[in-house]
């Protein structure tokens, strides 16, 4: 996704409602979000579809990534070797 240009992508409604083609056709093309106004205020995003899904992917590997991160700063943590020794004796894998 390259950056936002705000003179492309900054549009509003009333040029959604009246372009809504062109509008649709260059955010697939450029991947880049558009920015809807209303009375000349920011209101709302549209988001290429996959776009949307790499953000929503991103932010549900962060939540899963949060608690070992946490584990972390606490310093629970311990040396990988160990873990893999008391990971094959309890799962029974042969060295």
């Amino acid at each position: 996704m390259s950056q936002i240009s705000p003179s492309e992508d900054i549009r509003s409604v009333t040029d959604l409602k009246r372009n809504t083609r062109e509008i649709l056709d260059h955010l697939h093309a450029t991947g880049r979000p558009v920015f809807l106004t209303v009375n000349g205020k920011a209101d709302s995003v549209l988001l290429d579809v996959h776009v949307y899904e790499k953000h929503l992917q991103a932010g549900n590997l962060a939540r899963l990534l949060a608690p070992a991160e946490l584990d972390i700063e606490s310093g629970r943590t311990r040396p990988v070797k160990d873990f893999l020794k008391e990971l094959k004796r309890a799962k029974k894998i042969p060295r």
